[in-house]
């Protein structure tokens, strides 16, 4: 599937903003991209604390300038250091005497503002070790992740998977199709090539839904058998058509699982399967001459 393209952030130049800019050129001594950036970063701080400030004034009833007969009151702050996407900061969190103000701008015990959870965890689906990740994070933003803080990011992920492949599905599925896609990848300090098994639906409205993705090491009837056999716990009754690459085992498994489906030896796969034995100069021409075969209504027209 096409990957999404983010929209293009266009600037639209206003006067309050060119007076904001104006006032910052005053304030900053800006000389280069990275004084915007410090700029950008002390402003951040700066409404974190008055966004904490209008949330205390809220908390106790009344404004820092007024008197109020209450047992509740204003006790300074405390500073506290957290991540944002400008760099490492410090900010000062108003506190109140009783120590019931409980901030939602920037919340307690939260260290981090960069939204770099979704980052990592972007980055971690791109096959970056804990390593990569924590020195990448610490080259682009300036402050360090522990390897074990990422792993801990990177596990949240696992219920969200879990009630993902668990989840109910269709009762028919007029067709499916199972591919592989091969991944690199770590298992006891040891890189090998495991397979990624995905099972594609189409569903009765035409529309296509990854039913699950499943890891193997080899295939085997077997194998195919409980992959099918949990489709049907799911709540899948019957599948008109099946589509694979000559798997090993998935015809008996499909015998077995679902009697009444049909099962078609992927098209796709079966010419690039037969393109290995035509010499280079003559496989442009004979593909073109075997797309008439796979393509035609019936067999006396294939012929």
């Amino acid at each position: 599937m096409a990957r999404e393209k983010k929209p293009v952030h266009r600037v639209q130049m206003t006067e309050g903003k060119r007076n904001i800019i104006h006032q910052l050129l005053e304030e900053y001594d800006i000389q280069s991209a990275e004084d915007i950036q410090d700029a950008l970063k002390d402003l951040l701080g700066g409404t974190i604390k008055e966004m904490m400030e209008a949330e205390m004034d809220e908390h106790l009833g009344y404004e820092k300038s007024e008197r109020y007969k209450s047992d509740d009151y204003r006790n300074g702050y405390k500073r506290k250091r957290v991540n944002s996407r400008y760099g490492s900061m410090e900010i000062e969190v108003p506190q109140d005497r009783k120590s019931t103000f409980e901030p939602q701008v920037v919340k307690k015990r939260q260290k981090d503002i960069s939204d770099i959870d979704q980052k990592i965890i972007s980055m971690y689906a791109k096959g970056m070790t804990t390593r990569q990740i924590s020195e990448t994070i610490e080259d682009i933003y300036g402050f360090e992740t522990s390897e074990g803080f990422i792993s801990d990011v990177t596990d949240k992920l696992l219920p969200q998977i879990e009630d993902w492949q668990n989840r109910p599905l269709d009762e028919i599925y007029p067709i499916l199709y199972i591919d592989a896609i091969h991944y690199s990848v770590r298992d006891n300090g040891i890189i090998r090539k495991l397979a990624a098994y995905v099972i594609l639906g189409i569903n009765t409205e035409g529309k296509k839904e990854v039913l699950t993705i499943q890891v193997g090491d080899n295939e085997s009837s077997k194998y195919w058998l409980s992959v099918l056999n949990e489709l049907k716990n799911r709540g899948v009754k019957d599948i008109l058509i099946l589509c694979a690459d000559g798997l090993t085992g998935i015809k008996e498994a499909i015998c077995a699982a679902f009697p009444k489906t049909e099962y078609q030896r992927c098209i796709v796969h079966q010419v690039r399967n037969t393109l290995k034995y035509v010499p280079d100069k003559d496989r442009k021409a004979f593909a073109t001459d075997l797309k008439t075969i796979y393509q035609a209504s019936d067999e006396e027209k294939a012929r």
